[in-house]
């Protein structure tokens, strides 16, 4: 997985490509589906969600230039595969689950993968968490109608984030980068995901 659909893709961050080499992905998933967890497309975890496939979770990770020291906010826990990526790379991972049979599901796998650094809740993803900010990093796994202000309000000074942005269908990746001239944008390419959901974010239904 890591040679074909990873580095032969154009990831290049060594610590990227280590953590992703290190981490059980067929534990993200459901028993039936762990024959499939190493192929290059997402699949379901329930509740109408998906776990990304592995080249978009190494892409939105690198783009995110990770110390070891940062602090990272995640919005959209999933199956957790995203934030125990993040947890290898970076100080202490903040991860937010709207979805409370997945917050449970996954507050439970990373202790039993012993990921102490990963702080988990249950609430609104959209609106970040004001509280534990500002971020050196913050990824948003889910689509958004737009780039939402309060979380962009979240970001240190020097801090990026990545996100999907887009309709309901298909959407642009997009690196954001505050510095003390303001907010720089970068597209890195189309993208779908499940719609972010929330305040900020696309209504429930």
């Amino acid at each position: 997985m890591v040679r074909r659909q990873i580095e032969a893709r154009g990831i290049t961050d060594s610590k990227v490509v280590a953590a992703i080499r290190k981490i059980p992905r067929h534990l993200f998933v459901s028993e039936a589906l762990m024959d499939q967890a190493y192929n290059d497309f997402p699949l379901p975890i329930g509740e109408q969600q998906t776990i990304s496939q592995p080249y978009i979770v190494a892409e939105m990770t690198q783009a995110l230039q990770l110390e070891k020291e940062d602090r990272v906010l995640e919005i959209g826990t999933g199956s957790g595969y995203q934030a125990a990526v993040l947890a290898e790379l970076a100080f202490r991972v903040y991860t937010i689950e709207r979805i409370h049979p997945l917050y449970v599901k996954t507050r439970k796998l990373f202790d039993n993968l012993h990921y102490h650094n990963i702080v988990s809740r249950y609430s609104d993803g959209s609106l970040g968490w004001e509280e534990e900010s500002p971020f050196d990093a913050i990824i948003v796994t889910a689509g958004a109608p737009e780039i939402p202000k309060v979380l962009l309000n979240q970001l240190d000074m020097g801090g990026r984030m990545v996100l999907p942005v887009g309709d309901q269908y298909s959407q642009e990746l997009v690196k954001l980068y505050r510095d003390e001239d303001g907010i720089h944008k970068t597209h890195l390419g189309g993208c779908r995901f499940v719609k972010l959901v929330g305040e900020h974010g696309w209504r429930a239904l």
